[in-house]
């Protein structure tokens, strides 16, 4: 199931969120090194932005790379726009927030190649509920990890596991990735927070290896991760 009303949900969550930020709290640190609230939404906006003119060229039959290095200086923009207002911000995000789900309304062919991650156009839906939910958590908001629909820390841990060691697997209740004769436990969202780099594993048992890198997309630089972050 490609879960397009889930991703309409975490947006709506995250712009609800949105509603109270200030011009002050824009300008603020987020935990990301090097970036304030204002980066870290100018980063989302632009990824929305990003995947709406990819789904929109795939409905017109043209392929396009999801950040083409030869037109769109991807870290100028976000360093450009992460100035903007609160209301301006806002604004932007709701753009093509909507944009994108107009888009996907207009899907009829979940596997209709694009060139991004796996080839299929359902990988954008998955790529964008990741987006949203985990940098909510990244604004520091009044989002958490507990905030976190369980559907999705489970996705998250599939997605992430690529992360672990060859000789580590994680295990919440009854699911268990990897081969990995180590075992990390503990509830989902925990397995995901700690994937994703946004706790330390705090409450997790076993011995936490140190983590691969972030599952890339070839030719799009990854924005800054917390090297530690408490939960």
């Amino acid at each position: 199931m490609i879960p397009v009303a889930a991703v309409a949900e975490a947006h709506r969550r995250l712009h609800h969120a949105l509603d109270g930020l200030t011009d002050e709290q824009v300008r603020e640190p987020s935990p990301l090194p090097g970036w304030t609230r204002g980066h870290v939404l100018a980063h989302v906006t632009d990824a929305g932005r990003a995947l709406a003119d990819l789904v929109e060229h795939a409905l017109l039959g043209v392929l396009i790379p999801l950040y083409d290095p030869r037109t769109h200086d991807r870290d100028g923009i976000i360093e450009a726009t992460a100035a903007r207002t609160a209301d301006e911000h806002r604004r932007a995000l709701l753009r093509h927030s909507v944009r994108l789900e107009d888009a996907w309304a207009r899907v009829r062919d979940w596997d209709q190649h694009v060139d991004y991650r796996d080839g299929k156009l359902s990988s954008t839906v998955f790529a964008r509920r990741r987006e949203v939910w985990i940098h909510a958590v990244d604004l520091d908001i009044g989002i958490g990890v507990a905030d976190w629909p369980e559907d999705f820390a489970v996705h998250a841990v599939d997605f992430l596991a690529e992360r672990l060691p060859e000789d580590v697997a994680v295990r919440a209740g009854d699911r268990r990735w990897g081969t990995g004769g180590t075992e990390v436990a503990g509830p989902v969202r925990d397995l995901a927070a700690w994937l994703s780099g946004r706790t330390t594993g705090d409450g997790l048992t076993g011995n936490l290896p140190e983590l691969g890198p972030w599952p890339g997309v070839s030719g799009a630089r990854q924005p800054p991760r917390p090297a530690r972050r408490a939960p």
